[in-house]
């Protein structure tokens, strides 16, 4: 704990001064993020790091196991921080990211030690579909490959979730809002993102169009839905 304490020191002798122009916009200006990561609480996974992310860059909500709730009445943190970032920020790109080697992953994929851990368990069936897929379509994987295919899966399910909360569903509407789904592997130092048309998670580059697992485009259902009456 003195080691981070000492971090603090440094961030007000040091880096805060060094940039002392960018927060004194903030303060003045408030922030802009120009996208809400929903990332795992992992202490090895940073999603600023990651994004290389200034202050005011990135809006970020971690959890164990990136877990988007599907929208209900009752009120939560994930919940409540999707919708700041979306109505009151206007945020218009959401990354779900997962990552190798995720605790919450291996709790879901084998629940053995959970019955000691009642909330931790019951926060993960929310991830229940996830696991399912993998054991119903992939009943052959066993370990850490089992392990990752309920991660890939798990960032698949919450894209899904995210998609019932009501400022999302408008935005994505409106043709005003790309959802992302990534992965993080931390052996290989490598970013994954999931290609919505494809459905095959793809290695990030910067020769290749970003994959996206929703584009933003203008939907008409309910055009289409008059014109067949």
């Amino acid at each position: 704990m003195n080691e981070l304490i000492g971090r603090v020191f440094n961030f007000e002798k040091t880096l805060f001064p060094a940039s002392s122009e960018l927060f004194g916009k903030l303060t003045t200006h408030g922030q802009s993020p120009k996208a809400l990561m929903i990332s795992c609480a992992d202490s090895r996974i940073v999603p600023e790091q990651i994004m290389q992310a200034e202050p005011g860059d990135l809006f970020v909500c971690r959890n164990a196991g990136n877990i988007v709730p599907p929208y209900a009445t009752q009120n939560g943190g994930v919940t409540s921080t999707v919708e700041y970032a979306v109505m009151a920020l206007g945020v218009r790109d959401i990354i779900v990211c997962g990552h190798s080697d995720c605790g919450a992953m291996k709790a879901l994929a084998d629940p053995t030690g959970l019955e000691a851990m009642p909330n931790v368990a019951a926060w993960l069936k929310h991830g229940a579909a996830a696991e399912n897929i993998v054991s119903s379509c992939h009943s052959d994987l066993t370990g850490k490959e089992r392990v990752r295919a309920v991660t890939l899966e798990n960032i698949i399910a919450q894209i899904s979730h995210l998609r019932t909360h009501p400022s999302v569903a408008a935005a994505i509407a409106k043709g005003e809002m790309t959802l992302h789904g990534w992965m993080v592997d931390i052996h290989a130092g490598q970013v994954l993102g999931l290609n919505g048309d494809t459905g095959e998670f793809v290695p990030l580059r910067e020769d290749r169009d970003l994959p996206v697992a929703l584009a933003a485009r203008t939907r008409f259902a309910t055009e289409y839905a008059e014109a067949a009456e």
